[in-house]
């Protein structure tokens, strides 16, 4: 962070408010127009807070790679040769007469993912004059209006939820700090708040926009140049949740009953080839190379590049086929859920970690306790199954491949609003049924 910092971000803040004023009539009623305004000032509070992480707790990280080790040298290429500088912000990694006095200083330009993180940073530096605090501002309007799309598809479908809708998809401590900033979690996680968006427009509601149609293919596009494994956790999700919204319309429970085995094939059947088609364009998420991807991936965070933050894990030993790797469920998806413990925290961030995960821990034990029995034909609601094979997947998928508590903190932010929400949905109707069955009994 620069002197420019204090001169460019405020004159930022404050156009983005503006923007937010004139947006907020057009996407809020009544209900939600008192969320709009604290969730996008969380998300400004927590890309600024980011910034202040790494810089004077990490001394360095991947934010300052994306910025001050890429997209500010693209921003100077601009400066020095707009030519240069356009070429570089279109480029898809490859040298040019020009580039090598600013590529030879990019970490990133050969790696597809992350250079995109920068092409993004470098457009928005074209605005805030290469600012690192300013660009950081836009990248949380982005991640708010990704949050926002997600908190009006779950409200639009229960209302009474307002509050808890909100605090689930809104304003989630870690959430707000790891996703709001100058990272790739920041893209991926708007971008599953757009795409939750646009599948409940076009295939639940049945609303067939142009634009929204735009939103979803474009979403689809980034998740899977940035992130691949979301993809494979979400479209999955994505799919039993359209097929459980549109049989939950029949009245008819033996017609509910008959459909359940297509739902399971036709889910099972999708799953598959959406997990062909990204294997196709990158071998190691391919069926027969996942459970190596994640060995390597796992001893490389948790033992090499993660080996002196102080705060790395072990789920036993990873050999490297699909059985062992499957046989790490229960641990992975308890890591990425509830842990770290408390009586694990060995640093100030990993306290925040553990207490965020010690409260969820404390409400998965109400709800599931409360529910008893029922849970079974709760988790048979749309919203529940769809929250909870995702965020449970997920949970799976980055708790069995980072092995280091810091790292995992921030790879796992998508799961959680859809963990909370399935939470909320089922002590919900639990309170539905409830009273429900108190008027039969009253009746």
């Amino acid at each position: 962070m620069e002197l420019r910092d204090l001169l460019v971000t405020p004159l930022i803040i404050l156009l983005v408010l503006v923007a937010a004023y004139w947006v907020r009539p057009r996407v809020t009623d009544d209900i939600t127009r008192r969320y709009f305004f604290p969730g996008l000032l969380v998300k400004i509070f927590g890309a600024i807070a980011l910034g202040f992480i790494y810089q004077f707790y990490y001394n360095g990280g991947d934010t300052y790679n994306f910025h001050t080790h890429g997209s500010r040298h693209i921003w100077e290429a601009f400066m020095d040769d707009p030519l240069i500088g356009f070429n570089l912000l279109t480029s898809n990694g490859n040298y040019f007469p020009g580039s090598y006095t600013y590529v030879s200083r990019m970490l990133f330009y050969t790696d597809p993912s992350s250079f995109f993180v920068i092409r993004i940073a470098a457009f928005f530096d074209l605005c805030t004059f290469s600012s690192y605090s300013a660009t950081a501002v836009l990248f949380s309007a982005l991640a708010f209006s990704g949050s926002w799309c997600l908190f009006l598809t779950f409200y639009d479908q229960s209302p009474s939820l307002h509050f808890s809708t909100a605090v689930a998809t809104l304003f989630i401590p870690s959430v707000v700090i790891w996703g709001s900033g100058l990272l790739k979690d920041t893209i991926t996680l708007a971008c599953i708040g757009f795409l939750t968006y646009a599948t409940y427009k076009l295939l639940v509601q049945k609303k067939i926009q142009i634009g929204t149609i735009i939103l979803g293919m474009v979403s689809i596009w980034v998740l899977f140049v940035v992130k691949k494994y979301i993809l494979l956790c979400f479209l999955p999700a994505v799919l039993l949740w359209i097929y459980a919204a549109n049989i939950a319309r029949f009245r008819s429970i033996v017609i509910k009953i008959l459909l359940v085995p297509i739902l399971i094939t036709i889910m099972g059947a999708s799953g598959y080839f959406a997990v062909v088609f990204i294997g196709a364009d990158d071998p190691r998420y391919a069926l027969d190379k996942i459970a190596v991807t994640a060995k390597i991936t796992a001893y490389d965070i948790g033992f090499y590049s993660g080996r002196d933050a102080g705060s790395g894990y072990s789920l036993g030993e990873l050999d490297g086929t699909f059985t062992n790797l499957l046989s790490k469920f229960p641990q992975a998806v308890n890591v990425s859920l509830f842990r770290p413990y408390l009586w694990e925290v060995r640093n100030p961030l990993m306290l925040l970690a553990a207490v965020e995960s010690f409260a969820l821990l404390g409400f998965t034990f109400y709800v599931f306790v409360t529910a008893g029995i029922r849970i079974f034909s709760i988790a048979s609601q749309p919203n529940v199954i769809f929250g909870l094979v995702f965020s449970i997947t997920f949970a799976f998928a980055v708790g069995v491949s980072t092995y280091n508590f810091g790292t995992l903190t921030r790879y796992k932010i998508p799961l959680l609003p859809f963990y909370l929400l399935s939470l909320i949905f089922i002590r919900h109707y639990l309170k539905r049924d409830k009273n429900v069955a108190s008027l039969d009994v009253t009746e």
